[in-house]
């Protein structure tokens, strides 16, 4: 059964943050805010804080039509996630929140995804409690939930058969979160501090902030019943069939590419169970990578024989 928040009892309403960052997606953006506007919010006090990263297709100014509540927090078009992520929250501390929830514009939300949300922070009270994604093109699919810790399969690997029917029925502990819907305590961030917007500039932000979180002792949860579908994730054509230049650039100079290799020891040198295994992670997914090489390679010289 889901533990129950009487936020009845509570003298004062309960304060949340929602922070999104957001660049050129403008339809994604109302329709996200759209959703928002339809959930139960009783017993809270929410306010929504938009950081635009430098839009240009209107984004602000639709926002402020159609939602004129709404907390516009201008970026300078170089933030990106962690950034704007950051800017948000310290545009949203003046209002002195209990909690700020990290997301995405790529979402669309339950009516009842904050109440359900809320009652497990309560519950657990040193927690940082993330939703169950789904995807919204199939909608009993988790997405970028529960990630695990394999070394030897190079770092961090997302189940891939998890189902909104196969995970518990309770708030369960994982060992990472993403940032498309998480509420974390403000207590967090003062203890915590915020991303590390200039080591994680083009990605894996969240992901490190949250392992951050958990190093700290604040354990990491998602709640079940608290439904968020997402847009599916875009990714850059196979490296291994990208041409000699192109592949040389994306692996030394390109830190914006998912598969450069800097930013992807980066990423486990700083969220890895400790350097060893960051290590062997690191190495096991340069053999990974060569791998494919290889076997593209011979598949192209078969295809010309």
């Amino acid at each position: 059964m889901l533990p129950q928040m009487d936020l009845l009892k509570v003298s004062e309403p309960l304060k949340i943050a929602l922070v999104i960052p957001v660049f050129n997606r403008r339809e994604t953006t109302l329709q996200a805010l759209r959703s928002l506007s339809r959930i139960d919010t009783s017993g809270m006090e929410i306010r929504i804080h938009i950081v635009d990263d430098g839009s240009t297709d209107g984004t602000s100014e639709a926002i402020t039509k159609e939602f004129p509540d709404v907390v516009i927090v201008p970026g300078t078009g170089s933030l990106h996630y962690a950034g704007g992520t950051n800017a948000g929250i310290e545009a949203a501390s003046v209002w002195n929140p209990n909690h700020y929830l990290l997301m995405n514009d790529d979402s669309v939300f339950h009516d009842q995804f904050l109440q359900r949300l809320a009652a497990t922070a309560n519950a657990y009270p040193r927690s940082v409690v993330g939703a169950l994604l789904l995807l919204w093109d199939e909608p009993h699919k988790v997405f970028q939930v529960a990630p695990e810790w394999k070394t030897f399969r190079g770092g961090w690997q997302i189940p891939e058969d998890l189902t909104a029917f196969n995970v518990p029925d309770q708030a369960f502990e994982v060992e990472g979160l993403v940032g498309n819907c998480t509420l974390v305590p403000a207590a967090a961030v003062m203890e915590c501090g915020l991303m590390d917007a200039e080591r994680f500039a083009y990605g894996w932000g969240d992901a490190q902030y949250f392992r951050k979180l958990s190093n700290a002792g604040w354990e990491l949860l998602v709640e079940p019943k608290s439904y968020v579908w997402c847009e599916p994730n875009t990714y850059p054509p196979p490296l291994h069939s990208q041409g000699l230049r192109h592949v040389l650039r994306v692996l030394f100079i390109d830190k914006r590419h998912p598969t450069n290799l800097q930013r992807q020891f980066a990423a486990r040198w700083h969220s890895a169970p400790n350097k060893i295994t960051a290590t062997l992670s690191f190495a096991i997914f340069l053999f990974q990578l060569a791998g494919k090489a290889i076997k593209f390679g011979n598949s192209s010289r078969t295809g010309q024989s």
